[in-house]
């Protein structure tokens, strides 16, 4: 499709307290793209998880709209995964099952036993895991577990996937490999994705843009563009200074819960038509 395949419109968030009503997101849109990684850094606390359970039809927001290829999203939908940062697997099941876990749900599209077992079969494949489709949750190292966890999330064919710092408990080597392994799987899948993660190093080296997230209530403090190619791991002085930028934002949205949205920052100009930034 031409159009974005998740459109978030002046999405508010907020909740009930003695003092009255508090409002903790404000204002936030989103058009996710086919194809695209969209992350979302900000400081802890923001409501950058409530804004993913929102995306992903978990949560009504108090104010705004979503909608997944052009139509309203109201509730859970099959082609939404989302992936947490504990892989939730069911310590019962075998690998192949949690893999499996999900797709007779009622709102799940009927599918044939031949159909099933297709994409199963595929999902397991495309994050290497063949060879432990019978093991169980208590045999699997941490980085095979969020394997599973993704392979779960593949087999629904989702057009969006969401992911709530699924990498975060992962040693430095077997996050990188499942970094990698996420790209591979997108830019196979064609599938949109939103990241939300406290590491900007992660952000810059998966996104194709950031958003910052901060203030009382949150709103978009910045969005930055990343037109480099992937992989950008050895990319260390072309995305240093988009680093420096970001980090200062963040630190400025952590150190004040009032602060007011920030003025545009100088636009990075080292690397011509390769590196843009905006902010609002």
């Amino acid at each position: 499709m031409s159009g974005p395949v998740l459109h978030a419109r002046q999405i508010s968030l907020g909740y009930p307290r003695e003092q009255g009503w508090h409002t903790v997101l404000e204002g936030f849109d989103l058009q996710l793209m086919p194809g695209e990684v969209v992350s979302i850094l900000g400081p802890s606390g923001v409501g950058k998880s409530s804004l993913l359970r929102v995306l992903a039809g978990l949560q009504a927001p108090h104010g705004g709209s979503v909608s997944l290829l052009g139509e309203p999203l109201s509730g859970p939908h099959p082609r939404v995964a989302v992936a947490f940062q504990d892989p939730s697997l069911l310590p019962w099941l075998s690998l192949e099952k949690n893999v499996a876990f999900g797709l007779d749900f009622a709102r799940q599209p009927q599918l044939s036993l031949a159909e099933r077992t297709a994409r199963i079969d595929h999902a397991i494949r495309a994050v290497g895991l063949q060879h432990a489709r019978d093991q169980y949750p208590a045999q699997l190292s941490g980085g095979m577990a969020q394997r599973t966890a993704l392979a779960r999330c593949l087999a629904r064919q989702p057009h969006v996937l969401l992911l709530d710092e699924p990498f975060g408990a992962l040693d430095e080597v077997t996050r990188a490999d499942m970094q990698e392994l996420l790209l591979r799987v997108i830019a196979e899948h064609n599938t949109a994705a939103v990241l939300i993660t406290h590491d900007i190093d992660e952000a810059l080296l998966l996104s194709e843009r950031i958003l910052l997230l901060g203030n009382r209530p949150a709103q978009t403090l910045g969005e930055w563009r990343i037109d480099l190619p992937r992989p950008r791991a050895e990319l260390v002085e072309e995305l240093g200074a988009l680093r420096i930028e970001i980090l200062k934002t963040l630190r400025r949205a952590s150190r004040s819960s009032t602060i007011q949205p920030l003025p545009e920052l100088s636009e990075i100009d080292h690397v011509p038509g390769r590196l843009h930034s905006h902010t609002s």
